[in-house]
């Protein structure tokens, strides 16, 4: 089994199509066709169904595929760790974060950190807070930013940079928009503008509205802060927010209240996997993620 032969199946496995495997990896589509049979006949197995042109991993093609990641995962890794080993300065971090922390959280963390470490790359890739936690786990991420910060998951540590308040946006035209403040069992008749139900930020929502008897009425879901943003612009509902994403950004035509009576908050900070060191790197990253929060809530203090 060559490195090369696990490569050309991971492609097609992720693309389901041959010639479109062949292109991304700026090879002849024969030569792809060549390698997967070889692969398959070294293994005694078939690992995909074909269908015409396109192709579906069989049931034992999954777990290979999930072996194979993980290995070209290791594989990635030691080469990483060699060339970050001869200057830390120089190497790639890769982060997963949520769309909550991509308008200013992030940008302002590696923009600080780059001021510094000039030479040093990113990979970045937004995903919903399960995705993020399992990409941190299967090492497609060497760290994510997060929030809440998981407190049961075994195989992922948790260290929290701050705490954030969740606030009421509202539409201008709403009848409580000039209030200094506002309990949340005031908001309960109204529609709101939350994320879909897999989304840990509508759970917080909604378990905050529990507390005070009442489920929210949603009438309009968004997958991304600025949509839920947007339709709040548009007076089509409210919503309960973070207030860091709102530092850099406030739709027109919308009023942030702070909420009393609970007060909301969930923690944000980084995740790390449990089960290895984090390369050069990734620890000049982490130190400076957890020194640089430390030092901005002191000043604002």
């Amino acid at each position: 089994m060559e490195l090369r032969q696990i490569q050309y199946f991971i492609e097609v496995a992720k693309r389901e199509h041959v010639t479109e495997a062949a292109h991304n990896l700026h090879v002849a589509q024969s030569a792809v066709s060549r390698q997967i049979f070889n692969l398959e006949a070294e293994l005694g197995i078939d690992l995909f169904f074909r269908e015409g042109r396109n192709v579906r991993l069989t049931p034992i093609g999954k777990v290979f595929l999930d072996h194979m990641q993980q290995a070209i995962n290791v594989i990635d890794d030691a080469k990483r760790e060699i060339e970050e080993y001869l200057d830390p300065e120089q190497g790639t971090i890769r982060i997963g974060f949520p769309s909550s922390l991509a308008s200013y959280t992030l940008p302002t963390a590696i923009s600080a950190f780059r001021d510094q470490y000039p030479q040093v790359k990113f990979q970045l890739k937004q995903g919903s807070y399960r995705n993020l936690i399992d990409g941190v786990i299967r090492g497609e991420f060497d760290l994510a930013l997060i929030g809440p910060v998981p407190k049961q998951e075994k195989k992922v540590k948790g260290r929290t940079l701050f705490s954030d308040n969740i606030v009421a946006l509202l539409p201008v035209s709403h009848p409580l928009a000039n209030r200094k403040t506002v309990k949340l069992s005031e908001l309960r008749e109204d529609s709101y503008v939350l994320f879909p139900k897999e989304f840990v930020l509508r759970d917080i929502i909604v378990n905050a509205c529990a507390q005070q008897g009442f489920q929210p009425k949603v009438s309009f879901e968004g997958e991304d802060i600025d949509s839920i943003k947007g339709l709040v612009s548009a007076g089509l509902g409210i919503t309960l927010i973070p207030e860091i994403t709102l530092v850099d950004h406030q739709p027109r035509s919308t009023v942030k209240i702070p909420i009393i009576e609970p007060t909301v908050t969930r923690t944000v900070g980084v995740i790390i996997p449990s089960d290895r060191e984090l390369l050069p790197t990734e620890k000049l990253f982490y130190d400076f993620l957890i020194d640089f929060f430390m030092r901005l809530d002191q000043f604002q203090v």
